[in-house]
């Protein structure tokens, strides 16, 4: 197989192109790097396109590896054919390669093994024939009494059963087929342990569906509501057709005895060994592609928190509502410094609202506070309507926002929290990343597992080490995308720049605190560990503001300064008027950018990302972002009517709808039907976590606490 090759097809880009990316993987670098500073090379790759490259190029290495493995075995028992060998060679897949290997991979005894101990061998191959007319006892009787293991010649054929079941079983082209006819016309099936509880699960207690029609969602719900031993889930094979097959395929003549024997081989190989083991690994298939269909989706929502644009200029008041301990809060600066703490008792059983908006007025009035985010968890509907009742009493212009606070609880109690916090509790620290989260949401998230943010579904579920991997380089591409200031950039952060490990982001700030500011990207190289290779792949994505060199505060990689500058002074301008907010004409003053690149000596993606830079320096891409919504006023579920209009922000998406926040608490659901008026195969094609939509409510549930609503006609 030529990876490469495969790779260009699959993903759909001309083969350079696969190449060279190849190439530059292999050199070690990094896929931000690869997709911002390597576009010549690559045709402009970006870097989801790249992450997909990477993960096939594995899969695949790891398939040649395997095959190459396979045919060792094979070859070292003396049983490799070249027919065998080309059918390994041209397998596409791993499960067509173990297909393949299973005649000759080495087993533990099974009971046809157990019958060829015994000597039954001839018989079956014998019997498999099918050219004898004797009776099946007559033609057994001679293997029975075989060193007194076999006693009778019902016994000796029962031995040849087993050694013919398992001969068809291993057969790959048998159960590639079989495997297809169950992928195909199989139904999967679920019925509950209990008909009389109550769970979840109800709707899947009586439950069918194909297996080709089955979507993601539904096959992890299943796989949950079996794994919580409520339901029973199994596949419904089309068991005629696949025995029909088996049938035309080894026996020749059905009125021959060794025909009707080998009829019932066949059955005992198809519900013995064939069928358990195709059933697991169908759904073994189903649920792996469920899982990965559920992690894009878990990536778009993560990259849409990521991205949403920081709120300014604020001195903001984070809440972190709560009943019996009280509600943390946390006042948090432009900057994100903590000024000051407080716990108030607003909300049951305490309920000193009088003593709580008298400890918030003065907060307000001493920081100039403009802003309240609140958390979203227990007690925040009950904080909401303090705050409301306080914003109608005070003169200072003060809004609130609802914050998914989802994950604070986790950084809060970890030991990065304790580490920059370390005279607060797990409150006061939660109170501050709720303000945080709001003030520049990625710098305060990139602290958090990105598991723990909760805009994915059955994330607990998942294989942890795919999701994990899956959702860092999400994150890695939002952090590099937007770019860091090395002089303030937590540890945190700054592991998540292309080139940087942990160890090097520490590493980082220790050199920072001990030496003072950055004042040029190059002094970079002077920070342990890291070296000339890591300073190509991160200094781009590290912004110096106010340094020596004005491109330092850009996202032009140093190795193009000097193109940069020769860019400039040949249309009379200079490197100072980058530093004086950009120079916003530049595009328009050139005329032919292609011979301008060659010109310079770059390839013109670079040039056009320069021009771009060199226009607006260091523009932040979440700008383009929608803002969140302020509020002064609070709604309850029971304000809801069906037909209300309103505005929300978009929570979650997962695969049957988006989950809306119009600030009642619950968050309301847009079924995938009441998106858009067009047809959707998904809610990401019309939907994103961060939207800010218009809803109409269609019903209200206030006992189940169930918001339907509508975006259609919007």
């Amino acid at each position: 197989m030529n990876i490469n090759q495969t790779i260009a097809e699959e993903l759909g880009v001309r083969r350079r192109q696969v190449d060279a990316a190849v190439q530059l993987i292999d050199e070690g670098n990094t896929i931000p790097f690869i997709a911002r500073y390597r576009k010549e090379m690559t045709g402009a790759l970006n870097d989801e396109a790249l992450r997909r490259l990477f993960e096939r190029l594995n899969y695949l290495r790891n398939l040649e590896e395997r095959k190459a493995s396979v045919l060792d075995s094979i070859g070292e028992q003396g049983k490799l054919t070249q027919a065998l060998k080309e059918k390994i060679d041209a397998a596409a897949t791993l499960v067509a390669v173990e297909d393949l290997y299973r005649p000759y991979r080495p087993k533990r005894r099974t009971r046809a093994s157990l019958a060829k101990e015994k000597g039954l061998e001839p018989l079956a191959a014998l019997l498999w024939e099918q050219e004898e007319s004797a009776p099946l006892e007559e033609l057994a009787r001679p293997y029975a009494d075989i060193k007194k293991e076999v006693q009778t010649a019902q016994e000796a054929l029962d031995g040849a059963r087993d050694i013919l079941a398992e001969r068809i079983a291993d057969e790959a082209e048998y159960r590639s087929r079989i495997r297809e006819l169950t992928e195909k016309k199989g139904r999967i099936v679920s019925r509950a342990k209990d008909p009389q509880a109550e769970s979840v699960y109800e709707r899947y207690y009586d439950f069918e569906e194909p297996v080709a029609k089955l979507p993601g969602h539904r096959i992890l719900a299943l796989n949950r509501g079996e794994k919580e031993k409520v339901l029973n889930v199994h596949i419904e094979a089309p068991q005629e057709e696949i025995l029909s097959y088996l049938e035309c395929r080894i026996v020749k003549d059905k009125k021959k005895p060794a025909g009707a024997f080998l009829g019932e081989a066949i059955l005992d190989a198809y519900r013995r060994l064939i069928a358990p083991a195709v059933e697991r690994e169908i759904r073994s298939a189903l649920t792996e592609t469920a899982e990965d269909g559920a992690i894009r989706v878990f990536g778009k929502n993560l990259t849409q928190l990521l991205m949403q644009p920081p709120v300014e200029g604020h001195v903001v008041l984070g809440w972190d509502p709560a009943f019996r301990t009280g509600c943390k809060l946390a006042v948090v600066d432009p900057t994100g410094k903590v000024l000051d703490t407080k716990v108030i008792f607003p909300t049951p059983p305490q309920k000193k609202i009088a003593e709580s908006k008298a400890i918030l007025k003065d907060l307000i009035a001493r920081y100039h506070i403009t802003l309240i985010s609140v958390g979203n968890g227990t007690a925040s509907r009950e904080s909401e309507q303090v705050i409301v009742d306080l914003l109608e009493e005070t003169k200072e212009a003060v809004q609130y926002v609802i914050v998914n606070e989802a994950g604070a609880s986790v950084y809060s109690a970890s030991q990065l929290a304790s580490e920059e916090f370390p005279q607060f509790d797990v409150g006061q620290r939660s109170a501050a990343s709720i303000a945080r989260r709001l003030q520049d949401p990625l710098a305060e998230l990139v602290k958090i597992d990105p598991r723990s943010i909760g805009v994915g579904q059955y994330q607990h579920d998942m294989d942890q080490k795919k999701l994990g991997e899956a959702l860092a380089g999400v994150v890695e591409d939002c952090v590099n995308s937007v770019g860091v200031d090395v002089n303030t950039a937590s540890a945190a952060l700054l592991e998540y720049v292309a080139g940087i490990s942990r160890a090097t982001a520490h590493n980082i700030v220790s050199y920072r605190e001990a030496h003072g500011r950055f004042s040029s990207r190059r002094e970079l190289l002077k920070v342990p560990k890291l070296g000339p290779k890591a300073y190509e792949q991160c200094a781009g994505f590290l912004r110096i503001r106010d340094g020596a060199q004005p491109l330092d505060a850009t996202s032009v990689h140093p190795e193009s300064y000097p193109a940069a500058e020769a860019l400039l002074q040949c249309l009379g301008h200079s490197v100072e008027e980058v530093a004086q907010g950009g120079i916003g004409r530049l595009s328009a003053e050139i005329k032919d950018r292609k011979r301008l690149a060659e010109e310079l000596g770059i390839g013109l993606p670079t040039l056009e990302d320069m021009i771009a830079e060199i226009e607006k320096p260091g523009r932040d891409p979440r700008e383009d972002m929608p803002k969140p919504i302020l509020r002064s006023d609070v709604l309850s579920i029971e304000d809801l009517t069906p037909g209300m209009v309103l505005k929300g922000t978009v929570r979650n998406v997962i695969d049957f709808g988006a989950f809306v926040d119009i600030g009642v608490h619950q968050d309301g659901l847009v079924h995938i039907s009441e998106i858009c008026d067009r047809f959707i195969r998904h809610p990401l094609e019309a939907v994103s976590v961060g939207d800010v939509v218009n809803v109409r409510v269609l019903d209200v549930d206030v006992q189940k606490r169930r918001i339907a609503l509508s975006m259609r006609g919007f």
